[in-house]
């Protein structure tokens, strides 16, 4: 494929925010250098691998330009002013053409941010574009009749994941520093994993939705990066409260932390079994060469099945495939004929479903809920895959040969903590015969997303060649950006 671009000394497109904000304050880089560059690995990796569906030179330019102005006087708005950032074509944008990834959606370029994005521009962050989704966010891969393909850059005959696959190309290749995902079943963890990078999804209601999701309260928006400590940055600005938000919690959430952990004494439930089908072999040896090592750092691991584990695919559709008609509503039916005909059988398959089934499963949502609160009292820690399986075909939502019928079948390590809605971030922790990046999912208690990413950075310090930092492995993916 060419030189690894990721891979040279003198490319700022792999700095991490940390790096970043000490360059700007010392005058070494500015904004609008930093912004130049992730704008150039943008158009250049948007023609190898499709990520993008939006790039805005002028509007990334033109708050560069005043986030330079702020640290040239020493006046920065947070540990991120300056910081190249991309939104999922999914949440709206001011000034920008979201369109859900569909050709049915009208103009909402006018409409106000939705409250992380606000967020995210009050702390200086330069919005470089839109990252590619799946028609409504409704699939684990990345593709749709609008935009086509997006592919993975550790192999483009490979699919990166979805639904937040177009983040996580752009992470994976440095495109960006930060970058904005959802996850309603696993959409931030599944392109994680399948690119190597960090995707986290927080305790739902840590970042404000508005407007709701189509799907409900499966439905978390999180961040993306090359490193769990610009994961937390980027999560503490785009968080908090917003009132337009009823189902989050009146209280709201302390700031996360990430600080070195003891794994001493640490209490390890090890989910081993995913709700459907098994685990590839490199995927289990990969997660399980780390717990060995946990283990003999003074972790306590115990292999355990999730409450009602045997019952959650049933719970889950009733909740996806409900939003699936619930969204489908809104569209003329004129329209149908060019809508995704995967996602028009999901929601004609959550049409099926009566008010009773629909509550029924509310209430064992509920039940599961309470019993993985009381299982993450008695562990400090869940490990598991993020996916039980390697990267496969791009253009496939599930894998040939493998008897699987649905994408939620094989996201099924992480669709059952959008119902328990604890956070889960993964982390890449090992690479399949071929090469492709494996992922690691750690889960914690719900509201303590500290913990979960205290423990996410104390992995990254144990095993740093397997993280996108300077001077390591990056995709193989052309000629250097400029």
């Amino acid at each position: 494929m060419g030189l690894r671009a990721g891979n040279h000394p003198d490319d700022i497109c792999q700095l991490t925010a940390r790096d970043l904000i000490r360059r700007f304050a010392s005058g070494e880089l500015s904004p609008v250098d930093v912004a130049m560059a992730a704008l150039g690995r943008a158009v250049q990796i948007n023609s190898l691998f499709n990520a993008f569906t939006v790039i805005d030179r002028e509007g990334a330019l033109v708050a560069a330009r005043a986030s330079q102005d702020r640290w040239r006087r020493g006046e920065p708005l947070s540990a991120i002013d300056g910081v190249p950032t991309t939104i999922k074509d999914i949440v709206q944008c001011n000034g920008l053409d979201v369109r859900y990834g569909s050709r049915v959606t009208p103009d909402i370029s006018d409409r106000p941010d939705a409250p992380s994005v606000r967020n995210l521009r009050e702390a200086g962050a330069v919005i470089i574009g839109l990252t590619v989704t799946p028609e409504f966010g409704w699939k684990a891969v990345t593709d749709n009749r609008k935009d086509g393909i997006t592919r993975n850059p550790w192999n483009p005959a490979r699919t990166p994941g979805g639904s937040s696959g177009g983040a996580a190309v752009a992470a994976a290749t440095g495109a960006g520093v930060l970058h904005l995902g959802t996850d309603g079943g696993g959409s931030i963890r599944i392109p994680a994993s399948f690119t190597g990078i960090v995707g986290h999804k927080p305790s739902f209601g840590r970042v404000a939705a508005f407007p709701a999701s189509s799907f409900g309260t499966v439905a978390h928006i999180g961040p993306m990066a090359r490193t769990v400590e610009d994961a937390v940055a980027m999560l503490n600005v785009m968080g908090g409260r917003d009132l337009r938000d009823w189902t989050q919690p009146p209280t709201g959430f302390t700031e996360a932390t990430a600080k070195p952990i003891n794994w001493s004494g640490k209490k390890i439930a090890y989910w081993k079994t995913p709700c459907v089908g098994g685990v590839e072999r490199a995927v289990g040896d990969a997660v399980e060469t780390v717990l060995d090592d946990l283990s003999l750092a003074g972790a306590d691991v115990t292999q355990v099945r999730l409450p009602d584990q045997d019952a959650l695919l049933e719970i889950f559709y009733r909740h996806w495939y409900v939003g699936a008609a619930n969204r489908l509503s809104a569209v003329d039916p004129a329209d149908h004929a060019v809508i995704d005909p995967g996602f028009l059988k999901a929601a004609e398959l959550g049409m099926r479903y009566s008010a009773v089934e629909r509550m029924q499963a509310e209430i064992q949502r509920a039940q599961f809920g309470a019993r993985m609160d009381a299982l993450l009292e008695e562990y400090d820690y869940l490990i598991s895959p993020s996916v039980p399986i390697c990267p496969f075909d791009a253009g496939q939502d599930v894998p040939h040969r493998t008897g699987l019928e649905s994408w939620v079948e094989w996201s099924s390590f992480s669709f059952p903590i959008n119902l328990s809605q604890q956070p889960a971030c993964s982390l890449p922790c090992g690479s399949s015969p071929d090469g492709l990046p494996i992922g690691m999912q750690i889960v914690g208690a719900r509201g303590d997303d500290g913990a979960v990413l205290s423990a996410g950075l104390t992995y990254e310090q144990m095993y740093p060649e397997r993280f996108l930092l300077p001077g390591g492995h990056w995709p193989e993916f052309g000629a250097e950006a400029t």
